[in-house]
């Protein structure tokens, strides 16, 4: 019973199990929101899912934010310029997104599935990188 108190103390202070964990929530948080926007609140729109997906984004976008600044990576103060940050490295991984996912389909053949799949790796170690050295980055960490 110790070495599994242990165990979880050492992966709770991993901060990169924090990372995934919280991130894992927010990817449930989100598409919840978008499946109940898109089935019981835009449903019958044109573009419904458009606004779903506008819509789901900002809030899980902003849960995110909160839970990796309180969670993972334990910062205060400056929460315009990490909010700028944070949302600049959401851009950051959109774009790679957008451009690996048809080359993965299209010139590759890939399942669509699959394509996915491999990006996700990339932009979670993009998304990961982006916020501890720059969204959340603090000046004595710099010159350190």
């Amino acid at each position: 019973m110790r070495r599994m108190l242990e165990l979880a103390t050492t992966l709770a202070n991993d901060q990169r199990i924090r990372f995934l964990v919280i991130g894992g929530v927010n990817t449930v948080v989100g598409y919840g929101l978008f499946a109940a926007l898109d089935l019981y609140v835009f449903a019958g729109i044109p573009f419904g899912y458009l606004l779903s997906l506008a819509l789901s984004y900002t809030i899980a976008i902003t849960l995110a934010f909160i839970l990796y600044r309180r969670f993972v990576f334990h910062v205060t103060g400056q929460i315009w310029t990490d909010l700028t940050r944070f949302v600049s490295v959401y851009l950051v991984s959109i774009g790679v997104n957008a451009v690996a996912l048809p080359i993965l389909i299209e010139l590759f053949g890939l399942n669509s599935l699959i394509a996915q799949a491999i990006v996700l790796v990339c932009t979670t170690l993009i998304s990961f990188f982006g916020h501890r050295k720059f969204s959340f980055r603090r000046a004595s960490e710099s010159q350190a």
